[in-house]
Formats: C-alpha cells, sequence, structure tokens
C-alpha cells in the first residue's frame, strides 16, 4: 500500500494539491540558483526528505515540472532546464588536484592503463578484486630527475560509465600513450555529478614526504575515484587553491 502523506498547512490559503505546491517550492530553488541550472536534482529520496512529503508526491511534482519544460529527466536522472549560468565555472580544479608543483621547471608526465587497482583502492571504489579499471598515473620530475609529485588515480565503474570523456580513455590505456586528464573534473561535472572531496594528509614513513589520498563522490554517494598522491615535502609545498564564485 502506498504511503500517504498530510498536506502541511498552506500559507496564505493556498488550497492546491500538495505536489503542485512541492512542484512550486521546487521550482523556486531552481530560479534562485540553489540548484544551477543543468546540474542534476537530487534523487527521490532526498527530495522526499527535504520537502516532508512522499516520494510519490515528488513523482507528481516532478511530473509537472516536465509537462511544463522546466525539467528534463534522461538515463542519470533528472536536472533542470532553466537558462541561466552553465555549471562550469570560468576557473575549475585541474586533475589531479595539488599534483602540480611550484618548480615551474617541472616536467609533467602521464599516462594510463586498464588494470586491476591496489586493494584499498578496489575497496573504496567498490570494485570486485582484480577487475581492472581505468588507472591514471602523474609524476612531476625535476631538471635533474628527481621526482617532486606523483600521484596514481582509480576511477569507479560509475565514473566510466556516466563520465563520456572518461569511459573513451579505455581503448587507449597502454601505458606508454600519455593521458593528461586535466579536466577530468570538469567532464564529471558536465556529466551531472556534484563532486565532494574529502583529503587525508598522513607522513610517509620516517620520510619528508606526506601523502594525500583524496576520495570523490557524487551526489548520491556513489564513489568515483580515490588518488593517492605523494609530495616531497622537504623539497616543495603543498598548496590548495579554490575559487568561488561570488553569489548571486
Amino acid at each position: 500500500m502506498a504511503r500517504t502523506t498530510t498536506p502541511p498547512p498552506s500559507p496564505h490559503g493556498d488550497d492546491r494539491p500538495l505536489y503542485a505546491r512541492v512542484a512550486s517550492r521546487l521550482l523556486g530553488e531552481l530560479r534562485d540558483g540553489t540548484i544551477p541550472p543543468g546540474e542534476r536534482l537530487p534523487g527521490e529520496r532526498h527530495l522526499a526528505a527535504h520537502f516532508e512529503v512522499s516520494r510519490e508526491t515528488v513523482r507528481q511534482a516532478l511530473d509537472v515540472l516536465r509537462r511544463s519544460g522546466l525539467v528534463a529527466t534522461d538515463r542519470r536522472g533528472s536536472h533542470a532546464t532553466l537558462p541561466g549560468r552553465p555549471v562550469e565555472a570560468p576557473e575549475s580544479l585541474a586533475f589531479p588536484v595539488g599534483s602540480r608543483s611550484a618548480d615551474p621547471c617541472a616536467v609533467d608526465r602521464a599516462t594510463v592503463t586498464w588494470e586491476a587497482p591496489s586493494p584499498e583502492h578496489a575497496q573504496a571504489l567498490g570494485l570486485a578484486p582484480r577487475r581492472p579499471t581505468l588507472v591514471h598515473r602523474y609524476r612531476s620530475v625535476a631538471p635533474d630527475g628527481r621526482s617532486l609529485r606523483t600521484a596514481v588515480t582509480s576511477f569507479s565503474a560509475v565514473a566510466l560509465t556516466e563520465v563520456v570523456e572518461l569511459g573513451r580513455y579505455r581503448g587507449r590505456a597502454d601505458g606508454a600513450t600519455p593521458a593528461q586528464l586535466r579536466r577530468a573534473y570538469d567532464w564529471m561535472r558536465k556529466a551531472g555529478l556534484t563532486l565532494h572531496h574529502r583529503d587525508s594528509i598522513t607522513q610517509v614513513g620516517d620520510t619528508s614526504s606526506v601523502r594525500v589520498t583524496r576520495r570523490v563522490h557524487d551526489q548520491y554517494a556513489r564513489p568515483l575515484e580515490i588518488t593517492d598522491l605523494v609530495v616531497n615535502a622537504e623539497q616543495d609545498a603543498l598548496v590548495y587553491e579554490f575559487t568561488l564564485p561570488a553569489a548571486g
């Protein structure tokens, strides 16, 4: 039996059906930028909790907005179709974050392979043991050959399925062809994924190096990638720089 929800008191004598009121409130959040244009909407369960209604009411509200051409739905979910600022900002995070050395003479090298990731990466991504995936290896080298920074990233099945640009690398993941994926995060956002980064920083044994373990998941808590970045802290500084657009 479907769960029913008792409509909350409506302000200003609004006697519209509950789903119509929810559609109006959701439209207001779309217009005020709470959910940016082109951004994927949260799932039905999240919206139901947000508006304190049943999932069936959320479905009816979304259907109202779809019929009005204000929301579109595809295999990845629903997203707003209102005109406005695109999801991509002029300044975006380059992948892997924090990998560029401060040394202006450093040389970047990066390749991709199709292989089974480390057990730690496989577990973090929810991959079965020995199941291959796209693995990206990055190295920043000083002119004298010293390794300044290294990064190993493993991508999840979700990332390779949802992000077309990443999926295309499977056919050329030979470990030899250069593969700079600097726009990987832009591609993820363009695919409608909201990115949540969590970095853990630890010292590497008794050395001067530090390891940054980055885990990235989307708005549905699905893992997208995990990166292990190692920095020679004695020779280099680890700097994170973020640019956030002004509100309004």
